[in-house]
């Protein structure tokens, strides 16, 4: 596999490859003091679930501005979703959970990640105070990129020309990106969640601009794909996943190694029928996984969740989905999207 482009240093050089870091920098807490080397950045904001290409749109403007400046970026986001906040009852489907989603930020070209709460406090600052006491005040902001649909302050009062109109005041350059289509349809988390619901991972990874990634730590299970030549790390997806139950074709990073290998997402209906449960097979590895956290990417849907007969049909059909898996992650690297991985 081609190397990943090599980060440059903090205040140059051309805008990064995309790589997902085995060691991303800490994400900064709302409020919090920045360091040193993130001081008087440039500050794109939003909630970029899933930092799909919109996103790394406004990622790579702030990086860019950033660069023009002399500057670092820096991403500003908030958790949880505000829709969580304002209507807790519905339900709120996460395309990428926050620890992620940071790191996939700053695989995109951002030199760090201020994470916000977003509860009643922060929900009641006005328009004027967001821009005022947050990113003038607190961060000392010397940018600022938001996406052109980008609302904020209390009761959605601050419009990006608000922002523009008050940045002025303070002589702060703000950077207002207009929305990424594919074709005639924007880009958007709401199209990526529907694309991942039916399974559709080709046009969900197309939308995000990479495979989709998903990590969590193996946990032990009934060890009952070992008894059926296929052992499986076994881990528990975030409740709030949109993903439907089926096989895909998956790769992973685990312990720096890229390995290919077939997944299966689902509750098990030929045995138990239970708690639904991401079970991934590694082609020709061997190892203890407990408790490690690999980061596992999907290259393909390969067919429903599906009950069988006998545990001999079964296994007939684990033979078939680990060769067709396997056929998928021999095609051209270009066949199968953006890795971040390496």
């Amino acid at each position: 596999m081609t190397a990943p482009e090599q980060r440059t240093d903090l205040l140059s050089g051309p805008f990064p490859g995309p790589h997902l870091a085995l060691a991303p920098s800490p994400v900064i807490a709302g409020y919090s003091a920045l360091p040193k080397a993130l001081a008087r950045p440039v500050i794109a904001i939003g909630n970029f679930d899933g930092v799909h290409r919109g996103h790394q749109a406004v990622i790579r403007t702030a990086h860019e501005l950033a660069r023009s400046l002399g500057r670092p970026a820096v991403v500003l986001t908030f958790e949880p979703h505000p829709r969580v906040f304002f209507a807790p009852t519905q339900p709120m489907v996460r395309i990428t959970p926050a620890p992620l989603k940071a790191a996939v930020i700053q695989a995109f070209g951002a030199d760090g990640v201020i994470e916000f709460a977003f509860d009643a406090p922060f929900a009641s600052l006005t328009a004027t105070q967001f821009i005022d006491d947050l990113l003038v005040s607190r961060y000392g902001a010397s940018g600022v990129v938001v996406g052109h649909d980008f609302h904020f302050g209390k009761g959605r009062e601050g419009s990006p020309a608000f922002l523009r109109e008050r940045a002025r005041e303070h002589h702060l350059p703000v950077e207002i990106v207009e929305p990424v289509a594919d074709g005639q349809t924007p880009v958007s988390s709401s199209a990526i969640r529907e694309a991942l619901s039916v399974g559709d991972i080709a046009t969900a990874n197309h939308l995000l601009g990479y495979r989709w990634i998903v990590q969590s730590e193996v946990i032990h299970g009934d060890a009952r794909g070992r008894t059926l030549g296929y052992p499986t790390a076994n881990m528990r997806l975030d409740s709030e996943n949109c993903l439907r139950h089926g096989i895909y074709a998956v790769r992973a990073r685990i312990d720096g190694i890229i390995r290919d290998g077939v997944a299966s997402f689902g509750r098990r209906p030929t045995f138990d029928d239970g708690a639904a449960l991401f079970e991934v097979h590694l082609f020709d590895f061997s190892g203890d996984l407990y408790g490690k956290r690999p980061a596992i990417e999907f290259l393909a849907w390969l067919r429903p969740e599906m009950k069988f007969d006998n545990i001999d049909a079964l296994i007939t059909q684990m033979h078939q989905d680990s060769a067709d898996a396997r056929a998928i992650a021999a095609r051209p690297r270009a066949q199968n999207g953006i890795s971040l991985l390496g």
